[in-house]
């Protein structure tokens, strides 16, 4: 149990690093929870900040996502020894839920991060590398269906477990579980927008709408 402890908060420090906060380090301080919606993730600094600087936040929250659940397991730490009652699968998705955890709340910024998606892509990669081209479409399409991008951002998260239920092997359960999980936290972590689209108020981003209605405005953020 010290080397799952140990690795989970490892994994937690990692997903703590926010892109945004980075790079907006690297812009002279800049703050991107202080401007538009006041997400740290991925689409308010595109919004706010342009694409270059939106490209390297996105890098940066997938790569957290990438290191907690393809490097963190596997690493030799001073003084803890690997525990041989450990099942590695589930101390992989334990280090990957972590490195999600860490981006949504991040000790090194108030516990004020974003909202988990690009960081759980990154964990997607190494655990189900399959799975991201139908998980970026069907965001793409419920995107440019409803211009929200909320909306497309728990869809995609949804039919994760959706589609493992149904197609994958039983000796896929951990990897149904964690995605289930992650989808449940998604949907938790999104609740402010989906109380905006109940109320009506939520904003889109009609430009990318194949059914484009008048009015409406442009997307919030979410990441």
């Amino acid at each position: 149990m010290l080397e799952l402890g140990v690795k989970f908060l490892i994994s937690y420090f990692i997903g703590s690093l926010m892109g945004s906060m980075i790079m907006g380090k690297l812009r002279g301080g800049v703050d991107i929870r202080t401007m538009g919606s006041g997400n740290a993730g991925g689409t308010n600094a595109l919004r706010t900040q342009g694409l270059i600087f939106a490209v390297g936040v996105v890098i940066i929250d997938i790569g957290k996502g990438v290191i907690g659940a393809g490097v963190v397991p596997e690493l030799n730490v001073p003084f803890i020894a690997e525990d041989p009652m450990l099942s590695r699968t589930w101390l992989t998705l334990c280090c990957s839920a972590a490195a999600v955890l860490g981006h949504v709340w991040p000790i090194y910024h108030g516990f004020k991060g974003g909202k988990g998606a690009g960081t759980l892509i990154g964990t997607l990669v190494i655990l189900g590398p399959n799975l991201i081209i139908g998980v970026l479409l069907i965001w793409a399409w419920v995107l440019v269906v409803s211009g929200f991008v909320g909306l497309a951002t728990m869809s995609a998260a949804s039919a994760l477990p959706i589609y493992l239920a149904f197609v994958m092997q039983l000796e896929d359960q951990p990897l149904f579980i964690y995605t289930a999980v992650m989808a449940m936290c998604i949907i938790f972590w999104h609740r402010s927008n989906i109380q905006r689209m109940r109320d009506g108020t939520e904003h889109r981003n009609t430009g990318l709408m194949v059914f484009r209605r008048k009015g409406g405005g442009s997307s919030d953020e979410q990441s």
